[in-house]
């Protein structure tokens, strides 16, 4: 059993085409998307459509709930001006583009699923199972921590994403995080192409893959810049450095981008 999870999609169309392309080609059985449908890139209701069309099993994250509430902001839980100044431009048009049908399907996801495969117990969720939009860095969240958000889920592995960047750790008392990347933008190492995750529960152990995606990303930053976008958000996806949303980031993870 193969199962595929895939996180902030932010309208990134291309990328979930090329994604659900490659996890057809790994015999991925089941197809998970753990939140925020848009934001950042053009057209999303290309992205919904998509997700719908191939049978893909949503989770609500932030900005799922404030599109399909059409509420005042993202919820993106930003504290700094400048990064909530470019969450709200994303948000405003994302929220104009998206058409009421897709409104009212992302207002009816769940903000979390529990399942089990091949014996092992999973919680998905956006940010982590007491919050959507709770950041969970791999720099900053203890062992400790971990496990106390953890343990009231009675799960074996625990799915998320939000932050942008992926990881995996298991805690002392035997639970797995698995924070499962975002195919959105690139994860702010100077490459453009973006990620998700590859759970295969085949074997006595479960195996994470993290997979890296290449899609046409000179199209993606050319619609963009055709719907007004910022300049930033652009840079972003042609360079793979982060230029927006970066006050947010613990010491250790700004240190690995350019700004």
């Amino acid at each position: 059993m193969k199962l595929a999870f895939f996180g902030g999609l932010y309208s990134n169309y291309l990328a979930l085409e090329a994604a659900l392309a490659d996890a057809s080609r790994r015999d991925v059985q089941q197809l998970f998307c753990l939140g925020d449908m848009g934001a950042f890139g053009p057209h999303p209701d290309r992205v919904v459509s998509l997700l719908r069309d191939a049978g893909v099993t949503c989770v609500q994250g932030n900005y799922d709930d404030s599109i399909g509430n059409e509420l005042a902001d993202c919820q993106c839980g930003y504290t700094d001006p400048s990064d909530n100044r470019f969450a709200q431009i994303s948000y405003d048009y994302t929220l104009e583009k998206t058409s009421p049908v897709h409104r009212r399907w992302l207002r009816a996801l769940p903000t979390s699923l529990d399942l089990e495969h091949s014996g092992v117990r999973m919680h998905l969720c956006h940010g982590s199972p007491r919050q959507t939009n709770e950041f969970l860095w791999e720099s900053t969240t203890s062992d400790a921590f971990l496990d106390r958000v953890l343990d009231p889920t009675g799960a074996d592995v625990v799915l998320g994403t939000h932050t942008g960047l992926h990881w995996t750790r298991t805690t002392p008392r035997g639970r797995r995080f698995v924070n499962v990347g975002v195919l959105g933008r690139p994860a702010n190492d100077g490459r453009t192409n973006v990620w998700y995750t590859v759970l295969d529960l085949t074997g006595h152990e479960v195996e994470v893959e993290f997979v890296p995606v290449d899609y046409d990303f000179h199209r993606l930053s050319g619609e963009m810049r055709s719907e007004g976008l910022p300049d930033e958000f652009v840079t972003t996806i042609e360079s793979g450095w982060w230029t927006t949303c970066l006050e947010v980031l613990p010491s250790r993870e700004r240190r690995c981008g350019r700004y």
